[in-house]
Protein backbone atom coordinates (compact mmCIF):
# COMPACT_ATOMS: atom_id res chain seq x y z
CA UNK A 1 0.00 0.00 0.00
CA UNK A 2 2.01 2.91 -1.29
CA UNK A 3 1.27 6.09 -3.08
CA UNK A 4 0.62 9.77 -2.64
CA UNK A 5 -2.60 11.66 -2.21
CA UNK A 6 -4.10 13.66 -5.05
CA UNK A 7 -6.56 15.41 -2.74
CA UNK A 8 -5.78 16.25 0.85
CA UNK A 9 -9.40 16.65 1.92
CA UNK A 10 -11.90 13.90 1.11
CA UNK A 11 -15.58 14.75 0.79
CA UNK A 12 -18.79 12.80 1.25
CA UNK A 13 -18.91 12.20 -2.50
CA UNK A 14 -15.69 10.15 -2.30
CA UNK A 15 -17.53 7.45 -0.33
CA UNK A 16 -20.12 6.89 -3.05
CA UNK A 17 -17.67 5.24 -5.43
CA UNK A 18 -15.89 2.81 -3.13
CA UNK A 19 -15.12 -0.67 -4.42
CA UNK A 20 -16.61 -3.50 -2.29
CA UNK A 21 -13.26 -5.23 -1.71
CA UNK A 22 -11.79 -1.89 -0.66
CA UNK A 23 -14.50 -1.47 1.97
CA UNK A 24 -13.82 -4.99 3.29
CA UNK A 25 -10.10 -4.23 3.40
CA UNK A 26 -10.72 -1.09 5.46
CA UNK A 27 -13.04 -2.94 7.84
CA UNK A 28 -10.37 -5.61 8.35
CA UNK A 29 -7.77 -2.91 8.99
CA UNK A 30 -9.92 -1.15 11.59
CA UNK A 31 -10.69 -4.47 13.32
CA UNK A 32 -7.01 -5.45 13.51
CA UNK A 33 -6.05 -1.91 14.54
CA UNK A 34 -8.46 -1.95 17.49
CA UNK A 35 -7.25 -5.35 18.66
CA UNK A 36 -3.60 -4.28 18.44
CA UNK A 37 -4.26 -1.02 20.27
CA UNK A 38 -6.08 -2.96 23.00
CA UNK A 39 -3.16 -5.35 23.43
CA UNK A 40 -0.68 -2.48 23.47
CA UNK A 41 -2.73 -0.48 25.98
CA UNK A 42 -2.98 -3.45 28.38
CA UNK A 43 0.83 -3.68 28.43
CA UNK A 44 1.38 0.08 28.34
CA UNK A 45 -1.03 0.79 31.19
CA UNK A 46 0.53 -1.79 33.49
CA UNK A 47 4.06 -0.65 32.71
CA UNK A 48 3.34 3.07 33.15
CA UNK A 49 1.40 2.62 36.41
CA UNK A 50 4.17 0.34 37.66
CA UNK A 51 6.67 3.08 36.89
CA UNK A 52 4.50 5.63 38.71
CA UNK A 53 4.30 3.35 41.75
CA UNK A 54 8.02 2.50 41.74
CA UNK A 55 7.60 -1.15 40.72
CA UNK A 56 8.58 -2.99 37.51
CA UNK A 57 5.17 -4.03 36.18
CA UNK A 58 4.99 -6.97 33.73
CA UNK A 59 8.55 -8.04 32.92
CA UNK A 60 8.52 -11.85 32.68
CA UNK A 61 6.59 -12.69 29.51
CA UNK A 62 8.93 -11.66 26.72
CA UNK A 63 11.28 -8.67 26.61
CA UNK A 64 9.96 -5.85 28.81
CA UNK A 65 6.83 -7.96 29.34
CA UNK A 66 5.60 -7.32 25.79
CA UNK A 67 4.10 -10.80 25.52
CA UNK A 68 1.97 -10.35 28.64
CA UNK A 69 -1.18 -9.31 26.65
CA UNK A 70 -0.80 -12.45 24.52
CA UNK A 71 -0.51 -14.56 27.67
CA UNK A 72 -3.68 -12.95 29.02
CA UNK A 73 -5.46 -13.53 25.71
CA UNK A 74 -4.54 -17.23 25.86
CA UNK A 75 -5.45 -17.53 29.54
CA UNK A 76 -8.98 -16.09 29.39
CA UNK A 77 -10.50 -18.68 26.98
CA UNK A 78 -9.08 -21.49 29.13
CA UNK A 79 -10.83 -20.31 32.28
CA UNK A 80 -14.02 -22.05 33.36
CA UNK A 81 -17.11 -20.32 32.00
CA UNK A 82 -19.66 -20.21 34.83
CA UNK A 83 -23.30 -19.12 34.52
CA UNK A 84 -25.00 -18.44 37.88
CA UNK A 85 -27.98 -20.64 38.70
CA UNK A 86 -30.36 -17.69 39.14
CA UNK A 87 -29.23 -15.88 35.98
CA UNK A 88 -31.32 -15.28 32.87
CA UNK A 89 -29.09 -17.41 30.66
CA UNK A 90 -30.02 -15.98 27.25
CA UNK A 91 -29.55 -12.34 28.23
CA UNK A 92 -26.51 -13.25 30.34
CA UNK A 93 -24.80 -14.63 27.22
CA UNK A 94 -25.93 -11.89 24.81
CA UNK A 95 -25.08 -8.91 27.05
CA UNK A 96 -21.27 -8.99 26.48
CA UNK A 97 -21.84 -9.06 22.71
CA UNK A 98 -24.19 -6.07 22.94
CA UNK A 99 -21.51 -4.22 24.88
CA UNK A 100 -18.63 -5.01 22.50
CA UNK A 101 -20.27 -4.77 19.05
CA UNK A 102 -21.16 -1.03 19.15
CA UNK A 103 -17.59 -0.30 20.25
CA UNK A 104 -16.29 -1.64 16.92
CA UNK A 105 -18.90 0.24 14.87
CA UNK A 106 -18.26 3.67 16.36
CA UNK A 107 -14.75 4.11 14.96
CA UNK A 108 -15.88 3.43 11.36
CA UNK A 109 -16.53 7.15 10.74
CA UNK A 110 -13.15 8.34 12.07
CA UNK A 111 -10.78 9.61 9.32
CA UNK A 112 -7.27 8.19 9.76
CA UNK A 113 -5.85 10.23 6.91
CA UNK A 114 -6.52 11.98 3.57
CA UNK A 115 -6.89 10.46 0.12
CA UNK A 116 -4.23 7.82 -0.57
CA UNK A 117 -3.49 5.26 -3.25
CA UNK A 118 -4.19 1.64 -2.28
CA UNK A 119 -3.39 -0.84 -5.04
CA UNK A 120 -3.58 2.06 -7.53
CA UNK A 121 -7.03 3.10 -6.34
CA UNK A 122 -7.54 6.52 -4.75
CA UNK A 123 -9.56 6.24 -1.55
CA UNK A 124 -9.95 8.05 1.78
CA UNK A 125 -8.34 6.50 4.85
CA UNK A 126 -11.76 6.08 6.44
CA UNK A 127 -14.32 3.28 6.35
CA UNK A 128 -17.29 5.57 5.72
CA UNK A 129 -18.74 8.99 6.43
CA UNK A 130 -22.23 10.36 6.94
CA UNK A 131 -23.82 13.82 6.96
CA UNK A 132 -24.49 13.17 10.69
CA UNK A 133 -21.43 11.00 11.37
CA UNK A 134 -20.70 12.28 14.88
CA UNK A 135 -24.20 11.29 16.00
CA UNK A 136 -23.36 7.69 15.06
CA UNK A 137 -20.75 7.56 17.84
CA UNK A 138 -23.23 8.96 20.35
CA UNK A 139 -25.76 6.35 19.23
CA UNK A 140 -23.25 3.51 19.56
CA UNK A 141 -22.22 4.75 23.00
CA UNK A 142 -25.87 4.69 24.06
CA UNK A 143 -26.28 1.19 22.65
CA UNK A 144 -23.22 -0.07 24.51
CA UNK A 145 -24.72 0.78 27.88
CA UNK A 146 -27.57 -1.66 27.13
CA UNK A 147 -25.01 -4.47 27.37
CA UNK A 148 -23.90 -3.22 30.78
CA UNK A 149 -27.45 -2.82 32.09
CA UNK A 150 -28.61 -6.20 30.78
CA UNK A 151 -25.53 -7.95 32.17
CA UNK A 152 -26.16 -6.52 35.62
CA UNK A 153 -29.87 -7.35 35.55
CA UNK A 154 -29.48 -10.87 34.15
CA UNK A 155 -26.76 -11.91 36.62
CA UNK A 156 -29.20 -12.08 39.52
CA UNK A 157 -26.66 -10.46 41.84
CA UNK A 158 -27.30 -7.27 43.84
CA UNK A 159 -23.74 -6.09 43.20
CA UNK A 160 -24.14 -6.51 39.46
CA UNK A 161 -27.52 -4.78 39.46
CA UNK A 162 -26.19 -1.79 41.42
CA UNK A 163 -23.27 -1.46 39.02
CA UNK A 164 -25.62 -1.58 36.03
CA UNK A 165 -27.87 1.14 37.49
CA UNK A 166 -24.86 3.30 38.25
CA UNK A 167 -23.60 2.91 34.71
CA UNK A 168 -26.97 3.87 33.20
CA UNK A 169 -27.22 7.04 35.31
CA UNK A 170 -23.58 7.92 34.64
CA UNK A 171 -23.83 7.51 30.87
CA UNK A 172 -27.01 9.61 30.70
CA UNK A 173 -25.41 12.39 32.76
CA UNK A 174 -22.15 12.58 30.87
CA UNK A 175 -23.55 11.91 27.42
CA UNK A 176 -25.66 15.08 27.69
CA UNK A 177 -22.59 17.16 28.49
CA UNK A 178 -20.63 15.38 25.75
CA UNK A 179 -23.30 16.13 23.15
CA UNK A 180 -23.40 19.77 24.21
CA UNK A 181 -19.61 19.97 23.85
CA UNK A 182 -20.02 18.89 20.21
CA UNK A 183 -22.52 21.63 19.39
CA UNK A 184 -19.89 24.39 19.40
CA UNK A 185 -17.83 22.38 16.90
CA UNK A 186 -20.87 21.92 14.66
CA UNK A 187 -21.58 25.67 14.75
CA UNK A 188 -18.06 26.53 13.62
CA UNK A 189 -17.58 23.69 11.11
CA UNK A 190 -21.10 23.97 9.69
CA UNK A 191 -21.36 20.19 9.40
CA UNK A 192 -21.65 16.97 11.40
CA UNK A 193 -19.48 15.08 8.90
CA UNK A 194 -16.07 14.12 10.31
CA UNK A 195 -14.28 14.80 7.01
CA UNK A 196 -15.80 18.30 6.85
CA UNK A 197 -14.83 18.98 10.49
CA UNK A 198 -11.22 17.99 9.83
CA UNK A 199 -11.17 20.17 6.70
CA UNK A 200 -12.51 23.13 8.72
CA UNK A 201 -9.48 22.88 11.03
CA UNK A 202 -6.97 23.41 8.24
CA UNK A 203 -5.80 26.73 9.72
CA UNK A 204 -6.75 26.51 13.40
CA UNK A 205 -7.56 23.60 15.68
CA UNK A 206 -10.77 23.81 17.68
CA UNK A 207 -8.90 22.77 20.84
CA UNK A 208 -7.64 26.38 21.05
CA UNK A 209 -10.59 28.16 19.48
CA UNK A 210 -13.19 26.23 21.52
CA UNK A 211 -11.11 25.43 24.60
CA UNK A 212 -14.06 25.15 27.06
CA UNK A 213 -15.77 22.59 24.81
CA UNK A 214 -12.51 20.63 24.54
CA UNK A 215 -12.00 20.59 28.32
CA UNK A 216 -15.61 19.56 28.93
CA UNK A 217 -15.24 16.74 26.41
CA UNK A 218 -12.03 15.51 28.07
CA UNK A 219 -13.92 15.12 31.35
CA UNK A 220 -16.99 13.54 29.79
CA UNK A 221 -15.02 11.00 27.77
CA UNK A 222 -13.54 9.66 31.02
CA UNK A 223 -17.00 9.43 32.58
CA UNK A 224 -18.47 7.91 29.42
CA UNK A 225 -15.93 5.05 29.40
CA UNK A 226 -16.26 4.30 33.15
CA UNK A 227 -12.58 4.86 33.84
CA UNK A 228 -10.89 6.11 36.98
CA UNK A 229 -11.68 8.38 38.74
CA UNK A 230 -15.22 7.75 37.40
CA UNK A 231 -15.30 3.93 37.46
CA UNK A 232 -18.21 3.77 39.94
CA UNK A 233 -20.04 0.98 38.00
CA UNK A 234 -17.08 -1.30 38.75
CA UNK A 235 -16.21 0.03 42.24
CA UNK A 236 -14.24 -2.87 43.75
CA UNK A 237 -14.48 -1.44 47.26
CA UNK A 238 -18.26 -1.63 47.44
CA UNK A 239 -19.48 -3.64 44.41
CA UNK A 240 -16.77 -6.33 44.05
CA UNK A 241 -16.57 -5.70 40.29
CA UNK A 242 -19.93 -4.18 39.47
CA UNK A 243 -21.90 -5.26 36.44
CA UNK A 244 -19.45 -8.01 35.40
CA UNK A 245 -19.05 -9.57 38.86
CA UNK A 246 -20.51 -12.91 37.74
CA UNK A 247 -18.70 -13.10 34.38
CA UNK A 248 -15.64 -15.16 33.56
CA UNK A 249 -13.68 -16.51 30.61
CA UNK A 250 -14.52 -15.03 27.18
CA UNK A 251 -17.62 -13.21 28.39
CA UNK A 252 -15.48 -11.17 30.76
CA UNK A 253 -12.95 -10.69 27.95
CA UNK A 254 -15.70 -9.09 25.83
CA UNK A 255 -16.33 -6.45 28.50
CA UNK A 256 -12.59 -5.94 28.88
CA UNK A 257 -12.21 -5.52 25.12
CA UNK A 258 -15.17 -3.13 24.89
CA UNK A 259 -13.69 -0.84 27.55
CA UNK A 260 -10.39 -0.39 25.74
CA UNK A 261 -12.01 -0.04 22.32
CA UNK A 262 -14.32 2.64 23.69
CA UNK A 263 -11.27 4.44 25.09
CA UNK A 264 -9.67 4.36 21.64
CA UNK A 265 -12.86 5.54 19.94
CA UNK A 266 -13.45 8.56 22.18
CA UNK A 267 -9.75 9.49 21.97
CA UNK A 268 -9.93 9.28 18.17
CA UNK A 269 -13.10 11.40 18.21
CA UNK A 270 -11.39 14.03 20.38
CA UNK A 271 -8.52 14.09 17.88
CA UNK A 272 -10.93 14.49 14.98
CA UNK A 273 -13.13 17.20 16.48
CA UNK A 274 -10.62 19.28 18.42
CA UNK A 275 -7.02 18.40 17.48
CA UNK A 276 -7.17 18.76 13.70
CA UNK A 277 -7.69 15.07 12.98
CA UNK A 278 -4.89 13.69 10.84
CA UNK A 279 -3.36 17.13 10.19
CA UNK A 280 0.23 17.66 11.26
CA UNK A 281 0.89 19.93 14.26
CA UNK A 282 3.03 23.01 14.01
CA UNK A 283 5.92 23.21 13.09
CA UNK A 284 5.58 19.98 11.09
CA UNK A 285 2.73 21.59 9.16
CA UNK A 286 5.26 23.94 7.55
CA UNK A 287 6.54 20.95 5.54
CA UNK A 288 4.54 20.77 2.30
CA UNK A 289 4.27 16.98 2.39
CA UNK A 290 3.19 16.68 6.02
CA UNK A 291 -0.52 16.46 5.18
CA UNK A 292 -0.33 14.20 2.15
CA UNK A 293 0.32 10.53 1.55
CA UNK A 294 0.62 8.23 4.56
CA UNK A 295 2.29 10.69 6.94
CA UNK A 296 -1.04 12.02 8.30
CA UNK A 297 -1.83 8.59 9.76
CA UNK A 298 1.29 8.89 11.91
CA UNK A 299 0.23 12.30 13.27
CA UNK A 300 -3.24 10.92 13.96
CA UNK A 301 -1.91 7.92 15.88
CA UNK A 302 0.44 10.10 17.95
CA UNK A 303 -2.44 12.34 19.04
CA UNK A 304 -4.61 9.34 19.94
CA UNK A 305 -1.80 7.75 21.96
CA UNK A 306 -1.23 10.96 23.90
CA UNK A 307 -4.90 11.03 24.89
CA UNK A 308 -4.77 7.35 25.85
CA UNK A 309 -1.74 8.12 28.00
CA UNK A 310 -3.97 10.65 29.79
CA UNK A 311 -6.29 7.78 30.74
CA UNK A 312 -3.37 5.87 32.26
CA UNK A 313 -2.08 8.96 34.03
CA UNK A 314 -5.46 9.58 35.65
CA UNK A 315 -5.71 5.97 36.82
CA UNK A 316 -2.26 6.12 38.39
CA UNK A 317 -2.78 9.41 40.23
CA UNK A 318 -6.43 10.08 41.15
CA UNK A 319 -8.63 8.19 43.64
CA UNK A 320 -12.20 7.18 42.89
CA UNK A 321 -14.75 9.92 43.57
CA UNK A 322 -17.98 9.43 45.52
CA UNK A 323 -21.09 8.77 43.48
CA UNK A 324 -22.81 11.99 44.58
CA UNK A 325 -19.71 13.94 43.51
CA UNK A 326 -19.77 12.20 40.13
CA UNK A 327 -23.41 13.10 39.48
CA UNK A 328 -23.03 16.64 40.83
CA UNK A 329 -20.12 17.28 38.47
CA UNK A 330 -22.19 16.19 35.50
CA UNK A 331 -25.50 17.87 36.28
CA UNK A 332 -24.48 20.93 38.30
CA UNK A 333 -21.25 21.96 36.56
CA UNK A 334 -20.64 20.45 33.13
CA UNK A 335 -24.17 20.71 31.70
CA UNK A 336 -24.89 24.33 32.84
CA UNK A 337 -21.41 25.40 31.73
CA UNK A 338 -21.94 23.77 28.33
CA UNK A 339 -25.29 25.50 27.82
CA UNK A 340 -23.90 28.94 28.66
CA UNK A 341 -20.88 28.36 26.41
CA UNK A 342 -23.08 27.30 23.48
CA UNK A 343 -25.23 30.41 23.88
CA UNK A 344 -22.09 32.55 23.82
CA UNK A 345 -20.75 30.81 20.72
CA UNK A 346 -24.10 31.07 18.92
CA UNK A 347 -24.27 34.79 19.76
CA UNK A 348 -20.73 35.41 18.49
CA UNK A 349 -21.41 33.54 15.26
CA UNK A 350 -24.65 35.45 14.72
CA UNK A 351 -23.01 38.83 15.33
CA UNK A 352 -20.24 38.00 12.88
CA UNK A 353 -22.71 36.98 10.20
CA UNK A 354 -25.19 39.84 10.75
CA UNK A 355 -24.04 42.59 13.11
CA UNK A 356 -27.22 44.65 12.42
CA UNK A 357 -29.61 41.99 13.67
CA UNK A 358 -31.27 43.14 16.91
CA UNK A 359 -32.19 39.56 17.82
CA UNK A 360 -28.50 38.74 18.26
CA UNK A 361 -28.13 41.51 20.83
CA UNK A 362 -31.18 40.23 22.71
CA UNK A 363 -29.70 36.74 22.80
CA UNK A 364 -26.38 38.18 23.96
CA UNK A 365 -28.14 39.97 26.81
CA UNK A 366 -30.02 36.84 27.83
CA UNK A 367 -26.80 34.84 27.76
CA UNK A 368 -25.14 37.36 30.06
CA UNK A 369 -28.11 37.29 32.45
CA UNK A 370 -28.10 33.48 32.55
CA UNK A 371 -24.36 33.44 33.17
CA UNK A 372 -24.63 35.90 36.07
CA UNK A 373 -27.59 33.97 37.53
CA UNK A 374 -25.62 30.72 37.42
CA UNK A 375 -22.68 32.38 39.16
CA UNK A 376 -24.96 33.70 41.91
CA UNK A 377 -26.62 30.30 42.35
CA UNK A 378 -23.23 28.62 42.50
CA UNK A 379 -21.96 31.08 45.11
CA UNK A 380 -25.14 30.70 47.17
CA UNK A 381 -24.93 26.92 47.03
CA UNK A 382 -21.27 27.00 48.05
CA UNK A 383 -22.07 29.15 51.08
CA UNK A 384 -24.91 26.83 52.14
CA UNK A 385 -22.69 23.76 51.86
CA UNK A 386 -19.99 25.48 53.91
CA UNK A 387 -22.56 26.44 56.57
CA UNK A 388 -23.85 22.85 56.77
CA UNK A 389 -20.32 21.55 57.07
CA UNK A 390 -19.46 23.95 59.91
CA UNK A 391 -22.74 23.11 61.65
CA UNK A 392 -21.91 19.42 61.44
CA UNK A 393 -18.44 19.98 62.89
CA UNK A 394 -19.82 22.08 65.73
CA UNK A 395 -22.47 19.48 66.54
CA UNK A 396 -19.90 16.68 66.57
CA UNK A 397 -17.55 18.67 68.80
CA UNK A 398 -20.34 19.55 71.25
CA UNK A 399 -21.48 15.97 71.67
CA UNK A 400 -24.83 16.55 70.01
CA UNK A 401 -26.14 14.59 67.06
CA UNK A 402 -23.53 15.12 64.33
CA UNK A 403 -24.51 15.91 60.75
CA UNK A 404 -22.90 12.64 59.63
CA UNK A 405 -23.47 10.09 62.46
CA UNK A 406 -20.47 7.85 63.02
CA UNK A 407 -20.41 5.14 65.70
CA UNK A 408 -17.79 5.63 68.42
CA UNK A 409 -14.62 3.69 67.70
CA UNK A 410 -13.81 2.61 71.27
CA UNK A 411 -16.96 0.58 72.04
CA UNK A 412 -16.59 -2.07 74.76
CA UNK A 413 -17.42 -5.01 72.53
CA UNK A 414 -14.50 -4.13 70.27
CA UNK A 415 -12.31 -5.34 73.16
CA UNK A 416 -14.39 -8.45 73.88
CA UNK A 417 -16.13 -7.08 76.99
CA UNK A 418 -19.60 -8.54 77.44
CA UNK A 419 -19.51 -10.46 74.17
CA UNK A 420 -19.37 -13.96 75.60
CA UNK A 421 -21.81 -13.58 78.48
CA UNK A 422 -24.22 -11.14 76.88
CA UNK A 423 -24.39 -9.12 80.12
CA UNK A 424 -25.30 -5.45 80.23
CA UNK A 425 -22.08 -3.49 79.57
CA UNK A 426 -23.19 0.04 80.28
CA UNK A 427 -20.93 0.31 83.34
CA UNK A 428 -18.19 -1.94 82.05
CA UNK A 429 -14.77 -0.43 81.78
CA UNK A 430 -12.60 -0.60 78.70
CA UNK A 431 -8.90 -1.13 78.61
CA UNK A 432 -6.42 -0.22 75.93
CA UNK A 433 -5.15 -3.30 74.16
CA UNK A 434 -1.40 -2.94 74.17
CA UNK A 435 -0.26 -6.51 74.22
CA UNK A 436 1.44 -6.01 77.57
Amino acid sequence: MTGHAIAADPTLADFNTLIPWMVLLKIAFVFVFLLLVTMFMIWFERRVIGRMQNRPGPNRAGPFGLLQPIADALKLPLKEDIIPTGADKLIFVIAPVISAAPAFIGISIIPFGPMVSIFHHQTPLQVTDLPVAVLLILAMSSMGVYGIVLSGWSSGSPYSLLGALRSAAQVISYEIAMGLAFVAVFLYAGSLSTTAIVSAQAHQWYAWLLAPSFLIYLVTMVGETNRLPFDLPEGEGELVAGYHTEYASMKFAMFYLAEYINMTTVAALATTLFLGGWRAPWPLSVWSGANSGWWPMLWFLIKVMLLLFGYVWLRGTLPRVRYDQLMALGWKILIPLSIVWILMIATIRTLRNDSHNSVAYVIAGLTLVIFVALLLMWDNGTQKRAARFEEGRASAAGGANPAFPVPPIDLPHYHGIGVETGVHIENASTKEVTGA
